[in-house]
């Protein structure tokens, strides 16, 4: 299907939507096909290969472990964060898998075998499942790449995706792939870019089932917040990271009783603190495009419904119906990063995960504020102007450093990218449509040091102990 605004904000677990959810989610698929084949009960033996980006910070963005889970059936979108603690402690005890939660199976974590100077043509996360039979018969076999935002593909099934991709886009009311065509939409037909996303959402589902799953996207982003700030201590993954949003919520309940707008970039702060310090710890998020960057878009939706005017009158309905124009132009803009380069950090830097979001969030947040097509588009081409270049570079392949700050400064560059545009006609030198292409060379001139590999930058100049 042509990718909306459900693929864009999905459900799943943390720390990472390309080395997480997207692993997770293709051993849940081979799971299931194994189970459908009728071969299940063959099985003797199960051997995993990831790699490239996968293998070399796959321990630090819990790739293992969440393909141990989807191996037994479990998909990101369903499974609760105490399912993930129970099943994993119960392989660690066992050192049995249940696989397609049938067949008990010996394998772990050390079982998987890593190569990270391997790079498959396709993506850089590349993983394949292999299973057998007692004589060593290959009885079922799949390699499948994570390609940013939870999204796989699965080798050999590219081009055939990509016309049912390019099938179904045809299908759509108001298609379009580029902010030059979604313009153009805009003009003919006189609707915000949020209303045509909303047409287009509409050939998949009712106005009313689009309306309640985004509502239901933003609670868990709010569920999210509130259960990370339930958490103290440091983060799970050796480099002894204080969590910071219980002690500054906590501040901040006493110095701003009232929500005082000089306040606002320390609750935009200390939202995506929040999400993201619970992203880290393997909780449940939102990708918004990208689990390493799932606090920006919530943090400036927090903005935008506690310190956008007008707001302190809004009803619950008022508010309502910002989270989802909100969300609905974010998405739109998400749909131009995903088909003309990529919210992979993997594979372009930093800038197609925090720049993407940082770039979504504005447009939305420009919407909300009353602005004019053009001016969306061009908030949204400020925020990823000033993202381009931005690299990858995790400490010890955790979600942590730089990646947790750098939410929060992504979320007030949006912020003050959405104002900017706002306080301008419309008109701008440089095109969305021009720094989206930027960002895509940009990314591919980029040295694989600072992609994701944990092997430049500050993972390589810090020292994690």
């Amino acid at each position: 299907m042509a990718v909306g605004v459900f693929d864009l904000f999905s459900v799943g677990i943390g720390p990472s939507s390309s080395h997480t959810v997207g692993p997770m989610r293709a051993a849940a698929v081979f799971a299931e096909e194994l189970k459908a084949s009728g071969d299940l009960g063959q099985v003797a033996s199960l051997r995993v290969d990831l790699y490239g980006s996968l293998a070399a910070t796959g321990h630090g963005h819990g790739t293992m472990t969440a393909i141990l889970l989807g191996l037994e059936g479990y998909h990101p979108e369903q499974i609760l964060p105490e399912e993930v603690e129970e099943r994993l402690a119960g392989i660690a005890a066992t050192g049995t898998l249940e696989l397609a939660g049938t067949v008990p199976l010996p394998y772990g974590v050390a079982d998987m075998v890593l190569r990270p100077l391997t790079i498959l043509p396709r993506h850089t996360n590349g993983l394949t499942f292999t299973v057998s039979d007692a004589g060593g018969n290959v009885l079922h076999q799949a390699t499948f790449f994570s390609v940013g935002g939870g999204f796989i593909v699965r080798e050999g099934e590219e081009t055939a995706a990509q016309q049912e991709l390019d099938a179904s886009k045809e299908e759509l009311p108001l298609p379009f792939r580029t902010a030059a065509e979604l313009l153009a939409w805009c003009q003919a037909k006189g609707l915000s870019i949020g209303e045509i996303m909303l047409v287009n959402e509409e050939a998949s589902r009712t106005e009313q089932e689009i309306r309640d799953g985004l509502l239901h996207i933003h609670a868990v982003m709010e569920t999210c917040v509130e259960t990370s700030l339930k958490r103290e201590g440091l983060l799970p993954g050796g480099l002894k990271v204080r969590r910071r949003a219980p002690g500054w919520h906590a501040r901040l309940m006493k110095e701003d009783k009232d929500r005082d707008p000089k306040y606002w970039q320390e609750w935009v702060n200390l939202v995506a603190l929040a999400v993201n310090e619970e992203n880290a710890s393997g909780g449940r998020v939102v990708t918004a495009p990208t689990n390493g960057a799932a606090g920006i878009i919530p943090a400036v939706l927090h903005y935008a419904l506690h310190f956008a005017p007008g707001m302190d009158k809004a009803t619950q309905e008022d508010r309502d119906d910002v989270v989802v124009k909100f969300l609905l132009t974010a998405g739109a803009i998400g749909v131009l990063y995903k088909e003309q380069a990529s919210i992979s950090g993997a594979e372009v830097g930093c800038q197609g995960e925090v720049g993407s979001a940082s770039s979504m969030a504005a447009a939305g947040l420009a919407e909300v504020m009353g602005g004019t097509p053009a001016q969306v588009e061009n908030a949204a081409e400020i925020a990823m102007e000033h993202n381009l270049g931005l690299t990858c570079d995790p400490i010890g392949g955790l979600v942590q450093v730089p990646c947790i700050e750098r939410n929060a400064i992504a979320a007030a560059k949006a912020i003050n990218a959405a104002k900017m545009a706002l306080w301008g006609d419309g008109s701008h030198r440089v095109s969305l449509d021009e720094v989206i292409i930027t960002m895509r060379e940009t990314g591919k001139d980029m040295s694989s040091k600072y992609k994701e590999t944990a092997m430049g930058g500050l993972a390589v100049n810090v020292v994690e102990c």
